[in-house]
């Protein structure tokens, strides 16, 4: 691939980010990670051995990298490529669907006697709560009683 914008010399000094920017910006569409990085490793003549060692890097470089996307099916692009559009009355509706009723929030609650459990368990009773309560004074000395 000839490369419109930039010339061998300068490519060899850019970061694989960087030369991935540049030919998604030239080709203008959408490419898979692997296609990408054979360019990149073609262009830069690092071979077949590169590519395998380094593809996993690649992958984790694009991941972190705020100026590329993931797309369906492996593909990547240019986050400038694509907006996302907020519909706010869909939001709306996902968030009536999470509200629960007062109705619902007591069948949930009776549907679950682990509840029932926990309020036998805290009965704020003080009859043995302290049995076993042992009161240490730090200024005993052992040695004194010997």
């Amino acid at each position: 691939m000839k490369f419109k914008t930039v010339n061998k010399e300068e490519l060899e000094t850019m970061s694989f980010d960087d030369i991935a920017y540049v030919i998604l910006k030239e080709k203008g569409k959408k490419m898979k990670i692997n296609d990408i990085f054979k360019i990149i490793c073609e262009t830069l003549c690092l071979g077949d051995a590169a590519f395998e060692n380094q593809i996993g890097d690649f992958f984790t470089l694009l991941a972190t990298e705020k100026r590329f996307i993931q797309l369906e099916k492996g593909y990547w692009d240019l986050k400038e490529n694509h907006t996302s559009e907020v519909n706010i009355s869909d939001l709306e509706d996902d968030f009536d669907d999470d509200i629960i009723s007062e109705e619902e929030k007591d069948e949930v609650y009776e549907e679950n006697d682990y509840y029932d459990d926990i309020d036998e368990m805290d009965d704020d009773k003080p009859d043995d709560d302290l049995k076993d309560l042992v009161i240490v004074d730090e200024n005993y000395d052992d040695e004194s009683e010997l």
